[in-house]
């Protein structure tokens, strides 16, 4: 046991005891409860502890805290409610954790402002079997503010290396000749081996003039535009 897997066990025992707080409180059926997770397992659990247990936090996906890959933004999201979610269910939609704002301004009936919450997608249209939220893009980016931008499976990544904490960082990418940008196809390519950015440059403008289009607007969801607190410097 290592503090990490301490730290694993404490939050399911506190999941345990909400759950059984809610049901106590005979809401068991009408409460959402959505559990999800901050992006990226730290550097700090100790990998090589880790992976003497054959524990892999990051799974398949390339990457971890501070990346810009997916083991450095992929993170679960679940929810329950009863009374308005069929259990069981999995679903591929794109979502982003901005969409809690949306989604709990949906729930609650609040009428929809014209300012915060600008990148968030209702996700109760999902909940209640819906393919999609209406979210089309979603944007990222590592510790070092290299962007991301993802459209169904395909993701390009603004950088030549992780932009973060793991190899290749962006010095040692430049080092060896890599691409300065990288684009994968996460449906065939979910550890992102494979930079497809040569093959398809096409399909690199189309994610250029999209990432463009949401950084002008200051927004990725329908309206009016909103100014930036700050230049948003994204090209490589």
């Amino acid at each position: 046991m290592n503090p990490y897997a301490d730290f694993v066990m404490q939050v399911d025992a506190h999941m345990g005891q909400l759950f059984a707080a809610i049901k106590k409180a005979g809401l068991d059926e009408n409460t959402l409860v959505i559990f999800t997770s901050d992006n990226g397992c730290s550097p700090e659990a100790n990998f090589a502890v880790l992976k003497e247990h054959d524990h892999h936090p990051s799974g398949k996906y390339r990457g971890h805290k501070a990346d810009i890959y997916e083991g450095g933004h992929r993170v679960p999201f679940i929810a329950r409610w009863p009374e308005r979610i069929k259990g069981g269910r999995t679903t591929d939609a794109l979502t982003c954790l901005t969409d809690v704002y949306a989604t709990l301004e949906a729930i609650t009936g609040q009428e929809k402002k014209a300012l915060g919450g600008e990148d968030g997608y209702s996700l109760l249209p999902v909940f209640e079997g819906a393919e999609t939220s209406g979210r089309r893009t979603l944007i990222s980016h590592s510790i070092g503010g290299f962007f991301a931008i993802r459209e169904g499976s395909w993701k390009l990544s603004l950088s030549g290396g992780s932009g973060g904490w793991s190899a290749p960082n962006e010095a040692a990418a430049k080092k060896q000749g890599l691409p300065p940008m990288q684009l994968f196809d996460l449906d065939a390519d979910p550890g992102e081996r494979n930079n497809l950015v040569a093959e398809h440059p096409e399909k690199v403008q189309t994610l250029l003039r999209l990432l463009e289009q949401d950084v002008r607007n200051g927004r990725c969801t329908p309206g009016e535009p909103v100014a930036n607190d700050r230049d948003v410097a994204f090209l490589p």
